[in-house]
């Protein structure tokens, strides 16, 4: 249960990451709270996560999912650049997720 959670917080975080620049650097009220909302169910969830498992890693995949799930929003809907590197980078950090969810 606590891997759901984890991974729901993961998803989370990817949204309250696209909430932050609507907000016009915390000048618009509707978009700001939205965006500490986001941030905070996010760290509820985690939170909720670290119950059983361990911070690092935790912690460790929370930033992760949160990575790739910006990095490739930024890709498909703001067309930020795609380069074998980037690609590359994505596949590390997914593998990493996976390696430390199948050895915890």
């Amino acid at each position: 249960m606590n891997w759901l959670l984890l991974a729901l917080a993961g998803l989370v975080e990817v949204a309250w990451s696209q909430s932050i620049k609507p907000t016009h650097q915390f000048t618009r009220p509707l978009p700001t709270l939205i965006c500490l909302a986001l941030m905070s169910v996010a760290v509820w969830l985690l939170s909720q996560a670290m119950t059983t498992l361990p911070v690092g890693t935790a912690y460790a995949v929370f930033t992760g999912i949160g990575a790739v799930g910006a990095i490739t929003l930024g890709i498909l809907l703001n067309d930020d650049p795609v380069s074998a590197g980037r690609v590359a980078a994505l596949g590390l950090i997914v593998g990493g997720i996976l390696l430390a969810r199948i050895t915890s």
